[in-house]
């Protein structure tokens, strides 16, 4: 896989990466024991993931209308050196992982609700 053109930092800056992911495609993914990923992911070349402070803006602009989400929080150091912090969304740094996501490596998965707006609402005090 390709990583895009940028120096990417390997320093983690958050202790934890979320994946906002189909109910199915995880029932699919722990299955199979890992997830390959969206067809965004498949299309970029790596997981996009998000940290805690992120996933508002996450949810509301790529899950907004989306039924039977799940959020699948990971440790940062779980996920090995294919976790990569780039620059995305304002230049912020987002982790991306250029593997398959370990569906045993997952901490914690919660079911999304939606809000009025049909936007995922994301649970407080995440790290």
């Amino acid at each position: 896989m390709h990583r895009h053109l940028v120096t990417p930092t390997h320093a983690v800056p958050a202790t934890q990466a979320y994946k906002i992911i189909d109910a199915s495609e995880w029932a699919a993914a722990t299955a199979a024991g890992h997830y390959k990923g969206s067809a965004d992911d498949l299309r970029d070349g790596f997981i996009h993931l998000s940290t805690g402070a992120q996933l508002a803006g996450t949810a509301a602009k790529f899950f907004q209308g989306q039924r039977d989400l799940l959020l699948v929080e990971f440790r940062s150091e779980d996920l090995g050196p294919e976790l990569v912090w780039e620059p995305s969304r304002g230049g912020e740094l987002f982790p991306h992982l250029y593997a398959d996501l370990p569906a045993n490596k997952a901490l914690s998965v919660r079911a999304l609700t939606l809000d009025e707006n049909g936007v995922p609402i994301i649970p407080e005090g995440l790290s």
